[in-house]
């Protein structure tokens, strides 16, 4: 049986991924279409300015015409510099993998995620387009497990 770590492990040896200051860069330079996988109430305290959200869980039928979840965009950007997003940028890592499979050849992952772009101090905005401050952005991307969630000792 396949641990979580093990999933994003296997993806990792096909997908690539680029770090935040990279992106930057390439952004200032290039057309890059930013699909971010969070859910809509993630995207919505903050995500990177002219992002999609296409939450992972309709990613599939997303990228593909004749769906209640199609979005033309991705659908039609098989072959569009594509940077995928999300908090850690290990849901961003799966859904490039499965992008890849699925045609999609210009693909990567965003290392570290919106936690490391925060980190790096480059631009999020709310849903109403409005800039994010940092610091509570941080409050978003700091993980608190409850402790029904901490793996059992003993």
């Amino acid at each position: 049986m396949k641990s979580y770590d093990d999933l994003l492990n296997d993806c990792l040896t096909t997908v690539q991924e680029i770090f935040p200051w990279d992106l930057v860069d390439e952004l200032e330079n290039h057309s890059i279409l930013l699909i971010d996988v969070s859910e809509p109430d993630e995207f919505s305290r903050a995500h990177i300015p002219d992002s999609l959200n296409v939450a992972r869980g309709i990613l599939e039928s997303a990228c593909e015409y004749d769906y209640d979840d199609t979005v033309p965009e991705l659908a039609a950007g098989r072959e569009r510099n594509i940077v995928v997003i999300c908090r850690s940028g290990r849901r961003s890592a799966l859904a490039a993998h499965t992008l890849l499979q699925m045609g999609f050849s210009k693909v990567r992952s965003l290392k570290t995620g919106l936690r490391g772009w925060n980190d790096g101090e480059y631009p999020l905005v709310d849903e109403q387009n409005k800039p994010v401050n940092p610091d509570l952005a941080e409050v978003f991307y700091t993980t608190t497990l409850r402790p029904e969630q901490r793996k059992p000792t003993g």
